[in-house]
């Protein structure tokens, strides 16, 4: 196979993604169940998703919740770096946890990089993922159905959805890797700031809602939400632990951002 001529190619069902075939170094390899997709370093766009008629890598085929296109890698030039946004309704989950909800976007980089969509109906998606380094030497589609929404989004009001989206706002904005939730002072500055505070808020009032919050998803079975649960130091991991429950379901998503644009 020649390097100056490597053209996107299929790969069968079961291809393994630690065997992949010889390929030039920044090719990328998106597998699936159903098989996977090839594609050397060059303008391209690549999609998966649960349409199979519509993507290159069909996932979750079979599951409502997973987006008819639920993530694309796009290459915007020869020798170009792979960029993956997500496109779907539930995130995607990247190794040490770090979650991609909707619109989130981040370059891959070289090597293998597993790629999973956990669904509200308690099953794991995983698409992995190779970007040859250096050294590396259709039937009708039944799933142009809507996609259906998570089963377990929490309800919220409109107040804790507004203080939530605030504690969560590094983790909803997606710059960081490892984001924090914000102080308790700071998530009350914020939600001040917002035209759709209906009252004044304090550190103790943003708590106080969060903990009820917390409270209603633990009585629904939802774990590491208590200090029992968490042990000492507690530090932020109750909050953490509720946003990532929250992000997990897409009860919060990047939209929700729209609430905190402050008062003109």
């Amino acid at each position: 196979m020649s390097y100056g001529n490597f053209p996107p190619q299929m790969l069968p069902p079961g291809s393994p993604s630690d065997r992949v075939p010889p390929a030039p170094p920044g090719t990328i390899f998106v597998i699936g169940p159903q098989g996977g997709y090839a594609v050397p370093p060059r303008r391209y766009t690549l999609l998966f998703g649960r349409d199979r008629e519509d993507v290159h890598v069909p996932v979750g085929v079979d599951d409502p919740t997973v987006s008819r296109r639920h993530g694309v890698f796009t290459c915007a030039a020869s020798g170009g770096d792979w960029w993956l946004v997500n496109t779907g309704n539930l995130p995607i989950e990247l190794p040490d946890g770090v979650l991609m909800l909707t619109g989130h976007k981040r370059i891959i980089g070289p090597g293998y990089t597993p790629l999973v969509i956990n669904s509200s109906k308690r099953r794991s998606h995983l698409v992995e993922v190779r970007v040859v380094d250096g050294d590396d030497l259709r039937p009708r589609s039944t799933s142009s159905a809507d996609t259906a929404a998570p089963e377990t989004v929490y309800a919220l009001s409109p107040q804790e959805r507004l203080v939530l989206t605030a504690l969560a706002r590094r983790y909803l904005e997606g710059q960081d890797a490892f984001p924090l939730p914000l102080s308790w002072e700071d998530t009350a500055r914020l939600v001040n700031a917002s035209p759709y505070a209906t009252k004044s808020w304090t550190y103790k009032s943003v708590a106080n809602t969060a903990e009820d919050v917390r409270e209603r998803l633990r009585r629904r079975g939802v774990r590491g939400l208590t200090r029992d649960e968490v042990g000492e130091p507690v530090g932020s991991m109750l909050s953490v632990n509720l946003i990532r429950e929250l992000l997990r379901t897409a009860t919060l998503n990047a939209q929700d951002l729209e609430l905190l644009a402050e008062r003109s």
